[in-house]
């Protein structure tokens, strides 16, 4: 090993590192090196959705050390923040193993350096953490997820005042103070007078704010002839999603009790992740016993939703995030239309990987669409960076969405009562939330995206990642499936470059390892390595008029077919 590494090893064989960790990390020099190396070539770091990695010992691992640093960090930052305050944090957790006890020992560390420690009493969803926060007015919240990743991963996502996750400035500063931290000067013992449990009393509050955020005076006999089928997939969603839609006069909800009851081991999925289809199997076999209109599932701490309707066939079809997005975001600028509250002084929100469409629902509406970098954390910054312009709505290509501002996350609690309203609407007015996004196309162009996602783990496939963005780069190719590439908008360097007249642009929106390439036809292709995944992500977005729905089958396979030749072109069909 580089002598670096052994020095950080040798750090845990320390009298600072409990006898466990010791004795694992010894059982490791001698039987899995490998492991060894892997657990400590390099430090867990904050991604697009926080920090997430696999649970056990070393500085890439998550553990009591690693988040207790974290902790000691952000504590040390908070007072250094907001001098002679009285500061308080909010912490909630979810469904994975050792997620409760990992949130004990960030209430001891907050604690013992002095802060007030709201902890929920059990696992919640993570919208409501957000919401919890800027409710109790605190200073920052952590809750302990990692979404939709493996069991064995864990996470911890931190928060600002806002209720948004930490962007720039303070999250390069808070980083750094971390950095400076050492093992031995975490606090891990609790003051016990400082940590309150929380539960009910925010739980009504939460589920009372969905309510006016996300409901729309839908009538009582249309909410109750909507057959709805919803899975949490072994998630948290479960102490939330039930209480809203029974709150909101929802009486037909048929759950998914095999998945119903929180497990950190997944057991009936290969993934708990609602953007698979595979996930929603039990979903869609009981909605087409039960005939359901409507199926909803959930990640393990109940940010994403994948939905799943019946098109024109009476078939169930799982709908991909971009077309969720459009449904509803397209349904919100309707609502605000007909209330007159359309001036323009709104805006809608996306991300650079996510549906051009919304650009086209955004100009329909006259409503302004802000785009920033993957992650609900720069829409929420948004919101914070434009006070005098009201937030509608939006959303990402991976099955986020955000109603309003009450949480500063994506949220499925909310989303899924919205989609619910649309859906009773529809099927009141004999129509059905399928037929609502094919009237979209009709209205805008048919637009057509489609992901590839490539799983690169450990040492080797993150070199593997870097050198394939290196190559695109170093190297970027004139053409796609025959089609000259006219634009390209490299977000690392903030330089965009206008291929044919050779031309250059700033890019305004944060640096990030993202390259977009933009084809003659209007296609646009994205490369993106994942930032709390060990992996490369390639989205495709193809469009065209749609004159009639008597031709959505031609332009489907015309898009169909593009896509198609796109991933041979780019070698990605391999």
């Amino acid at each position: 090993m580089e002598p670096s590494l052994v020095n950080k090893v040798n750090e845990w064989l320390t009298p600072t590192f409990d006898e466990a960790t010791q004795a694992a990390i010894r059982e490791m020099m001698t039987t899995n090196p490998k492991e060894l190396e892997e657990s400590f070539y390099k430090n867990l770091e904050f991604g697009t959705g926080g920090m997430r990695g696999i649970m056990g010992v070393g500085t890439n691992r998550i553990n009591r050390y690693t988040l207790g640093k974290n902790t000691q960090g952000l504590s040390d930052y908070l007072k250094q923040a907001f001098p002679g305050e009285a500061l308080k944090v909010v912490i909630a957790y979810d469904c994975r193993h050792n997620s409760d006890t990992l949130a004990k020992v960030v209430a001891d560390v907050f604690s013992a350096n002095g802060i007030h420690v709201y902890l929920f009493s059990e696992l919640r969803p993570t919208p409501e953490l957000s919401f919890a926060l800027k409710h109790l007015q605190c200073h920052a919240g952590i809750v302990l997820t990692a979404s939709h990743n493996p069991p064995e991963y864990n996470g911890y996502k931190v928060y600002w005042q806002d209720g948004g996750q930490l962007v720039p400035p303070q999250d390069e500063a808070i980083i750094e103070v971390i950095e400076n931290v050492r093992y031995d000067a975490i606090q891990f013992t609790a003051n016990a007078d400082l940590i309150e449990y929380i539960d009910s009393a925010i739980d009504e509050a939460f589920v009372a704010s969905t309510l006016a955020n996300a409901s729309f005076n839908t009538p009582k006999e249309a909410r109750e002839g909507l057959k709805i089928v919803y899975t949490s997939l072994h998630g948290t969603s479960i102490k939330a999603i039930p209480a809203v839609l029974t709150a909101a006069g929802y009486t037909d909800l048929n759950i998914v009790k095999e998945q119903a009851e929180p497990n950190g081991d997944f057991p009936t999925v290969k993934s708990p992740n609602p953007e698979e289809p595979e996930a929603l199997t039990m979903a869609l076999q009981l909605a087409d016993a039960i005939g359901a209109d409507i199926v909803i599932g959930t990640d393990p701490d109940s940010d994403r939703l994948g939905v799943a309707v019946r098109n024109t066939q009476n078939e169930m079809v799982l709908l991909n995030g971009n077309q969720t997005m459009i449904i509803m975001t397209a349904y919100l600028l309707e609502q605000w239309k007909r209330a007159g509250k359309i001036n323009g002084k709104q805006f809608i929100g996306s991300t650079i990987v996510s549906t051009p469409m919304m650009l086209e629902l955004a100009s329909a509406y006259q409503v302004e669409c802000k785009v920033g970098l993957t992650g609900f954390k720069w829409i929420a910054k948004f919101i914070k960076d434009f006070p005098e312009l009201q937030f509608i709505g939006g959303g990402e290509e991976s099955f986020g969405y955000m109603v309003g501002d009450a949480v500063r996350d994506k949220d499925a609690v909310g989303a899924t009562l919205l989609v619910c309203e649309i859906a009773a609407q529809a099927k009141a007015a004999g129509s059905s939330l399928f037929q609502e996004l094919l009237n979209l196309y009709l209205d805008h162009g048919y637009y057509k995206e489609h992901l590839i996602s490539l799983t690169k783990k450990g040492i080797s496939g993150l070199q593997e990642i870097n050198q394939m963005m290196i190559d695109m780069r170093q190297n970027p190719v004139a053409e796609i499936n025959g089609q000259r590439i006219v634009c390209i908008e490299d977000y690392q360097t903030s330089k965009g470059r206008d291929v044919l007249n050779g031309s250059e642009f700033e890019l305004t929106i944060p640096k990030s390892n993202v390259l977009i390439y933009y084809l003659e036809d209007g296609s646009k292709i994205c490369a993106r390595p994942s930032g709390t995944e060990p992996k490369i992500k390639f989205y495709f977005s193809v469009n065209a008029p749609l004159a009639s729905l008597e031709e959505i089958g031609a332009v489907e396979a015309i898009l169909d077919e593009k896509i198609k030749n796109c991933i041979a072109d780019m070698g990605l069909d391999a």
